[in-house]
């Protein structure tokens, strides 16, 4: 008789052991030493109060696993001890995590993803520890295709990293907040959690009589990450790097599907392999000079950031893929630098400017290998990757005043900033007041000079999404800045002060596997594995509804995901490992029988045996 299990008992994580499978659980399935040769996997995550999307994937998933006789265990962590166990310690087997990028994105975004040669070492750096020739080569291929040409290769790689499963896709939520707009008004125009949406917020609120009295913004946020750390290098303590992009400049900024330059004044090819960038007139917020030395050492840095005293690169995990577009920099003066990009894509190479520019007095002394408060590192790591970087030196439009941990950190207008200086008659260069990028034609900045309308940017650290819609509806914020879970929407629409301000994400949930490990190395146990995500299930009751399914990482960027792998709205599976199981209810023993195809053993019990036995 086949057994099903519903989709309503994974989700209610009926039976679940929450807790660490720890050293034991992996010894086990690597020697086989013990009584139990059963296969155990732990699956990390963050908790229910910090994400409940992310957990009740979890939970879905290891019910899934447990019904075919996986011993699967869930551990919960705080998402810096999370990104960290992952990203620099590859300490796991699987894991559900956030992409961090709000806004559709470029298709070499999955260079980062899934390339494996960063270092001497394959595999070293993609989180997933990786190693596959043929998605290196097409990965290669697309950041050097012309236009044409380009699409095509996309479109097999797409297809490749599907079907190998790295990592699976599950869905793509809808960003969620909570807004007032009695202060200010423009949430709707970007994804409320991008530094550019606030950015472009328009004061509407009453004059004060006393000048001197600061406008200020209040927002919430239930992350206290950003109290603790201001490094935007650090990728366990950064979500979608909000307020990094803020005290940070980049060369340019994504802004509704194009390129506008930012810290560059302008930008232009010099040659078919070359961007010759100016730079605006900046400084530092310690008053030093931003210069073009400081572009050509960012980018030096961030693909080591030993700055080659370790025996192999020790490059940035955040920015791995933008950092290896630019090959190398030539500074030409003061405010301008050369950025050679060989034959990179016109996408690819605008992608490669859209990384903080550092001051190279600040960040040069921190390439010295380090260790973080008795955390033991597998790999080696740089002070640049853990500082806290206390008293943040960017150049961006806010500068840091003061943080209490947990509880609040505070932000000022930056008065030296382009954007307050800049305006149309202070541009010689462009007959209309306007900056541009390659070519001297295309999107300009104009909308944001003369921003932000705030001179303070005060965030507030709350418990709960419950708390942070509350300390909306109270006046004591104008919004929320983490993106909030589908359960406050109801109270959203309680508060007659508060409306709810949604717009769609390109920051997909997925489930990780650590290809380094058995039998996680194996891509057919990972397409199982994949098979075990019901994604429409998850979409309509993890997410209730906010969120929608998809196989490609690159769904939010439509024009570029073959027929093959799309999922439109008469397409309730995946299309290449579909669901094992009809009407949100897993096919356990079909499930079975294929982990037997390829190999598998289950004991007399149904235990799924790890492969040494």
């Amino acid at each position: 008789m086949t057994r099903r299990i519903s989709r309503r008992q994974a989700l209610a994580g009926i039976g679940l052991a929450v807790g660490s499978a720890g050293c034991a659980g992996r010894a086990r399935n690597l020697a086989g030493r013990e009584g139990s040769s059963q296969l155990v996997l732990e699956i990390r995550t963050t908790p229910a109060d910090e994400d409940p999307n992310g957990i009740r994937v979890a939970r879905a998933l290891a019910e899934n696993l447990t019904a075919v006789g996986v011993d699967a265990r869930i551990e919960t962590m705080n998402g810096t001890d999370l990104h960290r166990t992952v990203l620099l310690n590859h300490d796991f087997d699987v894991y559900v995590g956030q992409y961090t990028e709000v806004l559709p994105f470029d298709p070499d975004v999955l260079y980062g993803l899934t390339h494996s040669k960063f270092t001497a070492e394959a595999g070293w750096q993609n989180p997933f520890g990786l190693t596959d020739l043929d998605i290196d080569e097409l990965l290669d291929d697309q950041r050097d295709a012309d236009g044409s040409d380009r699409p095509a290769i996309v479109s097999d790689l797409q297809e490749s990293v599907c079907e190998k499963q790295p990592f699976t896709v599950v869905a793509f939520p809808d960003a969620l907040a909570a807004a007032r707009t009695d202060r200010f008004v423009g949430w709707e125009t970007e994804p409320p959690i991008s530094a550019s949406g606030l950015i472009s917020l328009d004061y509407v609120g009453e004059e004060t009589e006393d000048d001197d009295e600061p406008v200020t913004l209040r927002l919430t946020t239930t992350d206290g990450r950003i109290s603790e750390n201001w490094n935007p290098l650090a990728v366990e303590y950064r979500r979608y790097g909000t307020f990094m992009s803020l005290l940070y400049d980049r060369l340019a900024i994504a802004d509704d599907g194009t390129t506008v330059p930012w810290l560059a004044r302008e930008w232009e090819r010099v040659d078919s392999e070359t961007i010759e960038v100016e730079l605006w007139d900046s400084t530092w917020h310690d008053g030093e000079p931003v210069t073009a030395e400081d572009v050509a050492f960012t980018y030096a840095f961030l693909r080591d950031t030993a700055m080659g005293s370790t025996e192999t690169p020790v490059p940035a995990p955040q920015f791995r893929g933008r950092g290896s577009i630019v090959e190398s920099t030539t500074v030409v003066d003061d405010s301008t630098v050369r950025l050679v990009v060989g034959a990179a894509d016109e996408g690819v190479a605008e992608r490669a400017l859209q990384v903080p520019i550092l001051p190279e007095h600040v960040w040069a002394d921190r390439a010295e290998t380090a260790t973080v408060g008795g955390f033991e590192f597998d790999i080696e790591a740089t002070e640049a990757l853990v500082t806290a970087n206390e008293d943040p030196v960017g150049s961006g439009p806010m500068r840091f005043v003061e943080s209490t941990p947990d509880e609040r950190v505070v932000f000022e207008r930056n008065p030296d900033h382009f954007l307050v200086r800049s305006g149309p008659e202070d541009d010689e260069d462009a007959e209309d007041g306007s900056t541009t990028g390659i070519d001297s034609e295309g999107p300009s900045l104009d909308p944001y000079r003369g921003k932000p309308d705030f001179d303070r940017l005060e965030v507030s650290i709350v418990g709960s999404d419950v708390s942070a819609v509350q300390w909306v509806a109270d006046g004591y914020a104008d919004g929320t800045v983490s993106n909030l879970g589908p359960d406050s929407v109801p109270r959203i629409g309680r508060e007659n002060e508060t409306r709810l301000v949604s717009a769609q994400s390109a920051a997909f949930y997925y489930v990780g596997y650590n290809a380094r490990r058995a039998p996680l190395s194996n891509p057919r146990f990972r397409g199982v594995v994949a098979s075990l995500v019901d994604k429409s299930a998850l979409v309509d009751d993890a997410f209730s509804g906010y969120a929608r399914p998809a196989t490609s990482p690159l769904a939010m960027s439509p024009e570029w995901v073959p027929e093959a792998l799309e999922w439109d709205d008469d397409r309730e599976k995946d299309p290449v490992h579909p669901f094992r199981g009809e009407d949100g209810s897993l096919d356990v023993e079909a499930t079975r029988e294929v982990l037997r195809e390829i190999g598998y053993r289950f004991d007399e019990s149904d235990r799924l045996l790890a492969r040494e036995q």
